[in-house]
């Protein structure tokens, strides 16, 4: 009875254990959204102090396309990190839709985690030119 009990509380802990990985090695999506569903994104660029609103259906529609195809994969906690890249915030129906940092082409931003692009990259040059060009 006692090796019973002790075998059922090892296969519990192992279960934690591989749910667990499962969980944090599981890649994701950053967004899934239809770019006509798209509002306005707004960035803010953490180095620079310079900020964009971004309504033009052209550029909305680049930038929500290239994010629905980046999947990314949890890389280590994020919690006690200062500093931006571009703070993104993306507005569906006028309404807060997703809040995320974007760090690099390949690494998002979205406490309490950073995240490593595992599939395609992010545009991260595209969304640097927008920034330059019509920053406040």
């Amino acid at each position: 009875m006692k090796s019973k009990k002790k075998l059922i509380g090892i296969l519990c802990v192992m279960a934690v254990i591989i749910s667990g990985w499962i969980w944090w090695n599981l890649p994701t999506s950053i967004i899934k959204i239809s770019p006509q569903e798209v509002s306005k994104i707004e960035v803010f660029d953490g180095n620079t102090g310079k900020a964009v609103v971004i309504t033009d259906t052209t550029d909305i529609e680049h930038i929500i396309k290239n994010l629905n195809t980046v999947f990314i994969k949890k890389e280590k906690i994020s919690i006690g990190y200062m500093g931006t890249s571009f703070r993104t915030t993306i507005y569906k129906n006028g309404v807060v839709y997703k809040k995320f940092i974007i760090n690099s082409s390949n690494t998002i931003r979205k406490d309490p985690f950073f995240y490593r692009a595992s599939s395609e990259s992010i545009d991260y040059h595209y969304i640097r030119e927008l920034i330059d060009k019509k920053a406040k």
